[in-house]
């Protein structure tokens, strides 16, 4: 069989196949998005150990290493690429402000909800695109880095594609939150945040202190999501 199926890369194959559970039920019948949250929150958790989880094992061979590498960008561009936008979808698709129509309903609407159709694919599909440029030129850089450097780098330059399993589910809770639909906001989220994918600000790369961390305010956007839908559903 082609491919590495060796532990170093268990998490990102375990990260795959969420991101695909959560395009899939995102986008379900009229869409669940808050579901399709918890699954981006597991693809952050996967994300946060696989690196360190590779590093492990030490006679891994140049051709493991690039494989790494290249699955690892591979996963984040369906996990944090795809799947947020198909949450957001899903969001359009329950909001009570953006109508959009299906596609049997598109060329029978008025031009104005049209207009508001064609600008929110635009914003989904630009941010796909915008993750999916950060992470190719990210291992560009890397791998440039790689030959005059070694090691692991201290700094990111742009945000993070990963930082998506904690902005967008912050984004889901705020409707769990408020009466207001938070659809409008979810989308000038996604806006300001392929922004930043492309940007050239230098953030640190957290150290394990500050993946617990960050991990820890997963767990809770987690808790307070679930404890939010029982109420509602009560």
């Amino acid at each position: 069989m082609l491919g590495y199926f060796n532990y170093t890369v268990i998490l990102t194959y375990l990260s795959i196949v969420s991101a695909g559970l959560g395009i899939f039920i995102s986008l379900q019948g009229g869409g669940h998005p808050y579901i399709g949250t918890f699954f981006l929150m597991f693809c952050g958790l996967c994300d946060a150990f696989d690196g360190k989880v590779a590093r492990t094992k030490k006679d891994r061979s140049p051709e493991e290493c690039r494989f790494g590498i290249q699955i690892d960008s591979l996963s984040d561009v369906i996990a944090f690429g795809v799947l947020p936008a198909s949450i957001g979808m899903a969001m359009i698709w329950q909001s009570t402000v953006l109508t959009v129509p299906r596609a049997a309903e598109f060329w029978s609407e008025r031009p104005s909800k049209l207009v508001m159709t064609i600008l929110c694919f635009i914003i989904l599909t630009l941010y796909i695109l915008a993750a999916t440029i950060r992470l190719a030129y990210f291992n560009v850089m890397e791998e440039k880095r790689q030959e005059t450097e070694g090691g692991a780098r201290k700094y990111f330059e742009g945000l993070p594609v990963t930082s998506a399993a904690l902005i967008f589910p912050l984004v889901v809770l705020l409707q769990f939150l408020t009466p207001q639909d938070m659809t409008s906001l979810y989308l000038i989220v996604m806006v300001a945040t392929g922004f930043l994918f492309l940007s050239k600000i230098k953030i640190r790369k957290p150290g394990l202190k500050g993946i617990f961390i960050l991990i820890g305010i997963g767990v809770l956007e987690a808790i307070v999501m679930i404890v939010m839908r029982m109420i509602f559903r009560g």
